[in-house]
Formats: structure tokens, C-alpha cells, sequence
């Protein structure tokens, strides 16, 4: 009996799906294994709030120096009631001006930004009309298998560059004055280099482009490689979200509290089609980069939290301490004879 019941446990044990024992396989190996105690988790709530708060008031402090200016035109800019087709008319003067105050001084560079909404860039069919190939590689004209309904021209040439996102560049345009002196506008290193050397070849130059029968946007220098077009380099770097604001320009001077700019718009962009608006947004920077409050709000709602926390475990521990256990009967801490080999 006891050789058949042995036989049985060997035959029991070759087909349990148990592992076999090793530190590895129970997750006993050598490791950090903090105890919280109310001394460390006091510490640690107190300490992020310490770092956290000041961070949030700086970032708040900085966002507010910040002077953003702006000023939505689509609907001033348009005194045809049809405004569908009034900026469809190739023929009909679309320029528009704008007078903006300036409120305190700001300090240049003050970028300038065109403003947005209700345009769905990330809409999956636009997103994917594009041709990465072609953008870079000067052989790869012809690669516009994913660039419908904007890959070829009228006698089947293909377009470069191809795609929606191409087609449907920004196309209204700023001129500047400050009190009645005109201001230039630079448009150099307003995008990403990295997207300028890696992304669009300086050998691809533009061709058939914007000349079917629906105009979709600007039209581009052809004596300009792709790689230099860098209006064109922003637009290709779709946006996340309906409402976005591209980098148009910066202008270099400084400009006094109650000075008057004065903005000469030519109102070309559609955006009447789909109920989309357009604005112009001049801002200055700071570390930070632009104006936004969240940054600053998010650190210091973060930091207040943790010192709230930190305070009400300490009076929790004032009020109701708890005697600690003792750490060797944690699992971790003591051997376990069974499972010795």
C-alpha cells in the first residue's frame, strides 16, 4: 500500500501544474518594499505640495505678463449676405481692415497666429491624404496612391504635393501697420526644423498644383523647393483638435501700450462652408511659451491637494495614533521552511 500511494503522489505531482518552487516564480526576490508610515506619507504629500505650489504660482504669474490680442473677422470681413459666395468670387476685392488698441506694451517678438474653429484636421480621410514619400524624395512624385481626390491633375499628371491637407492651405493674408508705419512681418524659422530637413526634400519642388477646377487654398512658389515653403510645412502638421491656432509670422519690434495696429486682411480662406470661423492672434511669449493658465492652475490645485492631505494626517495621527506592527512577520521578511530546498 504505501509503495502503490507513493507511486500515486509521484504520478500526482508530474501532473500538477504547480511551479516548482523558486524565489522567482513567488516574487521573492530582492526588492524595494517601503513600509508607509505615517511619518513617510506625511513627508511625501508635503514635500510635492512644497515643490508643487510654488511651480503653479510662477507658471500663473508668468502666463499672466503674457499680452494676446484677438480679433475674429470672418464675419466683419464678409458685407455680402451670401458669404458662401461672396469668397468663392475670384473677382469681388476681399481685402478688409482692422484696427486693434493695444492695451499694455508688448515686447517683441510678437508672434502672430491664425486662429481656427469648427475645422476638423484630424478627421481620419483628411489626415491620411497625404504622400509622405513624395514630400521628401524627388522620385517619388508619382507615389499619390493615398492622396484622392487631389492626387492628379486634369491630364492625369500628378499633383505635387498631392492630398487634402495640401490643398486646403491657409490662404488669408496679414499686412501691418503700427501708427500708420508700415511693419514687416518675419517669416523665416516658423517651423520645426526638424520637419524642414527630415520631412520635405529641398530637391521637390511644387507642380500642377492648385490648378484644377476647384481652388482649394494658397498656391505655392515653384521656384521654391518644398523644404523653404514654410507656410506650407505648418499647415502639413495637423492639428489634434477643431479649434488650432498655426504660426503665420513674427514681428521683431516692440510695440507701446495704446499704440494702434492696424491690420489689412485679404479674406481669401473659406471657412463659410462649414460653419468654421477664423480670427487673428497677436501674443507675446515667456518660458512658458504662450498664454495658458492650466499649466499654473494644475500645479497648484496639485500641490494644495497634497498639503490638505499631508495636514489632515497629521491631525488623524495627533488625534487617533495607531501603534505599528512589527515588520518581521511580513511576508517578505521571514523565511519560509516548507519551501526550503
Amino acid at each position: 500500500m504505501s509503495a502503490s500511494g507513493s507511486d500515486a503522489d509521484s504520478l500526482a505531482s508530474r501532473r500538477s501544474k504547480k511551479p516548482k518552487y523558486s524565489k522567482f516564480t513567488q516574487q521573492e526576490l530582492p526588492a524595494c518594499k517601503p513600509l508607509l508610515t505615517p511619518g513617510i506619507v506625511i513627508g511625501a504629500f508635503s514635500l510635492i505640495g512644497i515643490v508643487f505650489v510654488p511651480i503653479g504660482l510662477a507658471s500663473l504669474s508668468a502666463s499672466q505678463e503674457i499680452v494676446e490680442l484677438i480679433d475674429r473677422y470672418d464675419s466683419e470681413c464678409v458685407s455680402a449676405s451670401d458669404k458662401v459666395g461672396f469668397i468663392q468670387d475670384t473677382k469681388t476685392n476681399k481685402a478688409c481692415t482692422r484696427t486693434i488698441t493695444v492695451p499694455k506694451p508688448m515686447k517683441g517678438p510678437i508672434h502672430i497666429y491664425y486662429q481656427l474653429e469648427n475645422f476638423y484636421q484630424n478627421h481620419r480621410r483628411y489626415v491620411k491624404s497625404r504622400s509622405d514619400k513624395q514630400l521628401r524624395y524627388k522620385e517619388a512624385a508619382h507615389d499619390i496612391k493615398n492622396c484622392e481626390p487631389e492626387a492628379t491633375s486634369q491630364d492625369g499628371a500628378p499633383i505635387v504635393p498631392c492630398g487634402l491637407i495640401a490643398w486646403s492651405l491657409f490662404n488669408d493674408t496679414y499686412a501691418f501697420s503700427v501708427n500708420k508705419k508700415a511693419v514687416e512681418v518675419n517669416k523665416k524659422d516658423i517651423a520645426w526644423g526638424s520637419d524642414k530637413s527630415k520631412k520635405f526634400g529641398s530637391d521637390v519642388y511644387p507642380s500642377n498644383f492648385q490648378k484644377g477646377g476647384l481652388i482649394g487654398g494658397a498656391k505655392l512658389n515653384e521656384k521654391l523647393p518644398l523644404s523653404e515653403q514654410e507656410d506650407l510645412i505648418v499647415w502639413m502638421r495637423t492639428a489634434a483638435l477643431p479649434t488650432f491656432r498655426k504660426l503665420y509670422g513674427r514681428i521683431e519690434a516692440d510695440i507701446m501700450a495704446s499704440d494702434e495696429i492696424t491690420v489689412v486682411i485679404q479674406n481669401n480662406y473659406n471657412t463659410y462652408s462649414f460653419g468654421g470661423t477664423k480670427a487673428l492672434v497677436l501674443s507675446t511669449t515667456s518660458w512658458i511659451g504662450g498664454k495658458n493658465n492650466f499649466i499654473g492652475v494644475a500645479y497648484v490645485a496639485i500641490g494644495g491637494i497634497c498639503l490638505f492631505l499631508a495636514m489632515g494626517f497629521v491631525v488623524l495621527y495627533v488625534l487617533k495614533p495607531r501603534t505599528l506592527g512589527d515588520p518581521s512577520y511580513l511576508s517578505w521578511n521571514k523565511e519560509n521552511p516548507d519551501n526550503m530546498q
